[in-house]
């Protein structure tokens, strides 16, 4: 029985999943058949299944090494000076400046919503997520970097809908100032996030317009 070489199993698994990450990228998630798969990698169908048993295991497989890259940044994150500022960094460079994120990101919820097998490993990656946005916002809240009167499951979600938004905007609005959404994503993460945010609403006065406004009788 001829032997398997792992050092070159795992650098065709390599070629196999890049070929697969432009094919999806190129034509979706459903687009994109294991036959387009064969052909960017320039391998035959039969030789793909030594590799991947089907093309959702090569999904599963980019998901995997997508979670794999997130757990580091978010050690990035903590380890940075300012976690808020080095945060709204990642999601410019992992969002609103990477268009293969942008494209697979709206896809894959797409093609969640009407494949079961799909949404199955779309929720698991997503449950995986959730743990990691917790994860990080204990330990900033620990460090007292982040607003500790905030549920992390809760605000987990907010910020993965956020992520996803940040992701949605350059292809609803191509023209779309980078910039300038950087910077309102900053003043509403300080204003969620920042601990001295909240302590700063709590010290301040009310002004008038907060006031509850009285109802005056006409005679």
């Amino acid at each position: 029985m001829r032997k398997v070489d792992p050092v070159k199993h795992e650098q065709k698994r390599g070629e196999i999943i890049g070929a697969a990450l432009r094919c999806f990228t190129r034509d979706g998630f459903r687009g994109a058949s294991t036959t387009d798969i064969c052909a960017e990698a320039g391998i035959s169908p039969g030789h793909l299944y030594h590799y991947f048993p089907s093309k959702l295991a090569i999904v599963e497989t980019l998901i995997d090494m997508g979670l794999a890259r997130t757990a580091l940044r978010f050690e990035k994150i903590l380890a940075a000076t300012d976690v808020i500022e080095a945060l709204l960094a990642d999601i410019e460079e992992t969002s609103l400046r990477f268009r293969p994120a942008q494209i697979l990101n709206l896809d894959g919820l797409a093609e969640a919503a009407r494949n079961p097998e799909f949404a199955k490993v779309i929720e698991r990656h997503t449950a995986t997520v959730r743990r990691m946005w917790s994860d990080f916002l204990r330990q900033a809240q620990s460090q007292g970097r982040v607003d500790p009167g905030l549920d992390p499951e809760a605000t987990a979600n907010i910020l993965i809908a956020l992520v996803d938004g940040s992701r949605a905007m350059p292809i609803r609005n191509p023209k779309l100032d980078i910039k300038q959404s950087v910077a309102h994503l900053r003043t509403m993460l300080e204003r969620f996030l920042s601990p001295t945010a909240v302590q700063g609403t709590a010290n301040k006065p009310r002004n008038q317009a907060s006031r509850p406004l009285k109802l005056v009788r006409k005679r």
